[in-house]
This record gives C-alpha cells, sequence and structure tokens, in this order.
C-alpha cells in the first residue's frame, strides 16, 4: 500500500459549491476509483488560503495504468469539467499535474 498526498487551490467563491458537490460525490466516480485500487480517500479544506489536501491510499501494482483508467473514463472527465473550474491547480505542480503531488516525510501507524 502506498500512501499519497497531494495540494491544490480553489475559488473562495466556489467553496459551498464545490463542498456540496462533494456531499454526493455520483455512485459511479466512487466506483471507478475503488476498480482502481484507490482507497482511504479524502480532501481536506485550509481556510483563508483556500488550499485543499488530498489523501488516498493506492492497493495496486501499477499506478500509472490505473490512473489512465481513471482518466479514460466518461463519467470521470464529466466530474472533472463540473470540478476543475472550481479549483486553482499550484504553479509548482509537476509537469502533467493538475493537484500538485507530495512527498510522505513521516508515518505513524
Amino acid at each position: 500500500m502506498q500512501r499519497m498526498g497531494m495540494m491544490i487551490g480553489i475559488d473562495p467563491a466556489r467553496i459551498a459549491e464545490y463542498k456540496e458537490v462533494h456531499s454526493a460525490v455520483w455512485p459511479e466516480i466512487l466506483e471507478r476509483l475503488k476498480k482502481s485500487n484507490i482507497t482511504n480517500y479524502s480532501i481536506f479544506l485550509r481556510e483563508p488560503e483556500n488550499v485543499m489536501f488530498g489523501y488516498w491510499e493506492y492497493t495496486g501494482t501499477d499506478f500509472d495504468a490505473d490512473n489512465a483508467a481513471i482518466a479514460a473514463d466518461p463519467l470521470t472527465q464529466e466530474w472533472w469539467k463540473l470540478c476543475g473550474p472550481m479549483q486553482h491547480p499550484l504553479s509548482s505542480r509537476g509537469e502533467g499535474e493538475w493537484w500538485a503531488a507530495m512527498e510522505e516525510v513521516f508515518h505513524l501507524d
């Protein structure tokens, strides 16, 4: 299992909307994530900085392939069209990233 963290900014004017859509994530989106070995997924919001921290655990053996399956899913693409305009990617994110990946520096079980 691999723990993965990521960050992104959010449009402060759309925080309420973001929270609303995430209070009822489409079941097909959740199922796609599970099929791609994503579990224990949480998103945290920090105001007034208006940044979000995402965390999940990846239990598969080929993250690139599982991530590609998520990206190829038409319904996931629709979800991203809904949520994407609410987000502000960090300027320091890596090439090809939307959410900026983070390095794990400590863990306690």
